[in-house]
């Protein structure tokens, strides 16, 4: 039997023709890629003409061009730009105090008409409609011992905590709400009148018993009251002065 024939010839030629298969073809001069630095100008111009071009525009706003705008509720807190922006300082220790009442209801109840014998009510209370000095120093400090509040008794052992760890406009607003809910109305209470006390009983770290609290039944915390029952009068303007 005899070998195969070796053609070397035919060998060659295909080894030529996989070689030319993987050469790339020749890039034409001027027409090879862009350098990394004009590509970089060119980002930095495109940046720029679209800031300088946008607000010519009109701009863009996400409120405008949001396509669930309509679905966004309106903000209504105290400052938060939307409908409570738009409220009178009463309104908004109302809505506040309502909010901050929360700390107040497991012992008061949700209508203000506290435990018999153990939780005195705060609708109709002489203590919410007498003076402003005697219910902040309460809320500042907390209250213990016996108590007699619209001629009922009242024991609890612990007495109301001290809720002094809440800021000056967070007292001021629940006890707003206090004095003005449930059928009781009384002046607006501020967190200027709050700082006020805060800082006359800066040293007391104990609650207040009743007697204590007797001198103060009727004293209100000095102050404006800038809107709500009991409203400061602003001042009459000051005529204009004439001309010559």
């Amino acid at each position: 039997m005899s070998a195969p024939s070796y053609n070397p010839d035919t060998t060659d030629i295909d080894r030529i023709h996989s070689a030319v298969k993987r050469e790339k073809d020749d890039v034409a001069a001027g027409q090879g890629p862009a350098p990394m630095w004009i590509m970089f100008i060119g980002m930095v111009v495109a940046i720029v003409a679209g800031g300088q071009l946008g607000p010519m525009a009109g701009g863009f706003s996400f409120e405008t061009s949001n396509p669930f705008a309509l679905a966004k509720a309106i903000d209504t807190r105290p400052g938060g730009g939307g409908e409570g922006a738009a409220m009178d300082p009463f309104q908004l220790a109302m809505k506040k105090g309502a909010s901050a009442y929360g700390v107040c209801m497991g012992c008061h109840q949700a209508a203000g008409t506290g435990v018999p014998g153990t939780f005195p009510p705060l609708a109709g209370s002489d203590w919410v409609h007498g003076g402003t000095e005697r219910i902040i120093r309460v809320v500042l400090n907390g209250l213990a011992g016996p108590l007699t509040i619209n001629g009922a008794p009242f024991s609890n052992p612990a007495g109301m905590p001290a809720q002094g760890a809440l800021s000056n406009k967070d007292i001021a607003a629940v006890i707003t709400y206090i004095r003005n809910s449930w059928g009781n109305e009384g002046t607006m209470v501020t967190e200027e009148m709050v700082a006020a006390i805060r800082k006359k009983e800066a040293a007391r770290t104990t609650q207040w018993t009743m007697a204590e609290l007797e001198p103060f039944a009727k004293q209100n915390a000095p102050g404006e009251i800038p809107a709500g029952p009991g409203a400061t009068a602003a001042p009459a303007a000051e005529a204009a002065a004439p001309t010559k």
